[in-house]
């Protein structure tokens, strides 16, 4: 392929983009398909000779999006938001173009300031404390990673690094082994399951922390917890707080476990892979609260701010707990992992959208949450099961579990809509999720009509 055809293909593709997400609604949003559909519909070897572009787009019909579950529909409620728009599109285009390998500041200076300026913006976009922005007379800053679970490792890689660094210099007789077979990490119960991959990745003891009745941790239950492991000899040194868990998008009460957190030296990780785009409205800032006592802070702008996969946007407070544990370059000069330029679809949808243009993106979703939340409370055959914060609704039928699973795989078998489920307090919930740029409150009715139609042909059917 010459520019010239690169060119005219390049056209019909941002063509056959467009008309895809225009269009996307028509698409049965989930696939009705068994596993290995795709093997018997293409050859078992790749091609001597090349082929043609038209017979290749042909076959993109024919054999993937037929496997397709369509994140970006608007009838797409499943999992959380993946994040979706034309500026970021267009910027990987222009990242995919340029292709610079930013292993380090030499090696494409751009790519390493620019990642340091719009983690800049984005923290003061937040309202970040002085201490985690580069460009001030902090000892923090920030540095894109590909997603929250990764940044959960790096944090905790890093604490316990500190740790080991800390009790060997007052007891320099302790081997680090013994160190590392001692320490023990905490995080909720509700925590998603990345972070306690994190712990066997970094070979160390984690222990789950009971929740409220908000699924929040607060400060007595991990005190508690913190007290019995120092009498018995282990050293806390890790605290994964969640702002806006998987299942129900709580929140811990990071004003109170910060202090504690602070007090007995232990890392204070916060991790808000959902809810942390909301933080850039005023109204939704004081969910943030307590981030000063916190060592680390991840979200995803990838998941809820417009910008495509991959971006996860991490903060730590201090530069050399990181350049110490890893023994790299300082955050704002280089990160290792660091090899795209995926600053610019920060910067892109920064300046397209305008901070205004973004909090409205933000408010609308919560609005049509609020508004689904509401269509059930109208209907008494069912119930919310967690408090409606932003985007996400927790619901079921007021019946068993086995009931719930049931409206389930025929929402499923449907193919109208997806959702997901998930467990609160030993019930089956369904979730449901704002999640499509496009969404509409059109989408939100047509959803409940849905369900409720469902629930109802399920119900009598249970007479």
């Amino acid at each position: 392929m010459d520019a010239a055809e690169f060119r005219r293909r390049g056209k019909e593709m941002v063509d056959y983009v467009a008309d895809y997400l225009e269009k996307i609604e028509e698409r049965p949003v989930y696939p009705d398909l068994e596993p290995g559909y795709l093997r018997d519909l293409i050859p078992t070897e790749a091609p001597c000779e090349p082929e043609s572009f038209e017979d290749l787009m042909q076959d993109v019909e024919r054999v993937i999006m037929p496997g397709i579950t369509h994140w970006h529909s608007p009838n797409f409620f499943a999992y959380f938001p993946a994040a979706s728009s034309y500026p970021a599109m267009l910027a990987d285009m222009l990242c995919g173009a340029i292709g610079c390998i930013g292993f380090s500041w030499a090696a494409s200076p751009a790519c390493t300031e620019l990642e340091t300026v719009m983690l800049d913006w984005l923290g003061k976009m937040l309202q970040l404390p002085e201490c985690f922005i580069a460009g001030t007379h902090g000892h923090g800053g920030g540095v894109i990673q590909s997603t929250a679970s990764e940044a959960t490792l790096m944090s905790l890689l890093a604490a316990r690094c500190k740790a080991v660094r800390r009790v060997q210099a007052v007891e320099s007789e302790r081997s680090e082994s013994d160190v590392l077979s001692k320490l023990v990490a905490y995080t909720s119960d509700q925590a998603h399951s990345s972070v306690e991959r994190a712990a066997l990745i970094g070979a160390v003891m984690m222990r789950k922390v009971p929740t409220d009745e908000h699924f929040a941790v607060r400060e007595e239950m991990l005190k508690k917890m913190v007290e019995e492991d120092k009498a018995a000899g282990l050293i806390p040194f890790y605290f994964c707080a969640t702002l806006g868990t998987t299942p129900s998008c709580a929140f811990d009460h990071i004003t109170k476990l910060g202090p504690l957190c602070n007090k007995e030296n232990m890392w204070m990780h916060i991790d808000a892979a959902y809810a942390g785009s909301a933080f850039i409205c005023p109204e939704f800032r004081p969910l943030l609260n307590g981030i000063e006592y916190a060592d680390s802070f991840n979200f995803n702008p990838h998941k809820w701010l417009l910008i495509n996969f991959d971006c996860s946007t991490m903060w730590v407070k201090k530069r050399t707990d990181i350049i110490g544990a890893f023994k790299m370059e300082p955050l704002y000069l280089k990160h290792e992992n660091q090899e795209r330029f995926r600053s610019l679809k920060m910067w892109f949808v920064f300046r397209l959208y305008g901070l205004k243009g973004l909090q409205a993106h933000i408010r609308k979703q919560v609005a049509l949450a609020k508004e689904f939340e509401s269509l059930v409370q109208a209907d008494n055959r069912f119930e919310i099961c967690a408090e409606v914060i932003l985007g996400l609704v927790c619901f079921r039928l007021k019946g068993s579990n086995e009931l719930n699973q049931n409206l389930l795989k025929r929402i499923t078998k449907s193919r109208e809509i997806h959702l997901v489920p998930c467990q609160l307090s030993g019930r089956f919930v369904l979730r449901f999720a704002i999640c499509a740029r496009t969404t509409e409150s059109r989408h939100i009715q047509r959803a409940w009509r849905h369900i409720t139609q469902l629930a109802f042909e399920l119900l009598q059917e249970q007479e």
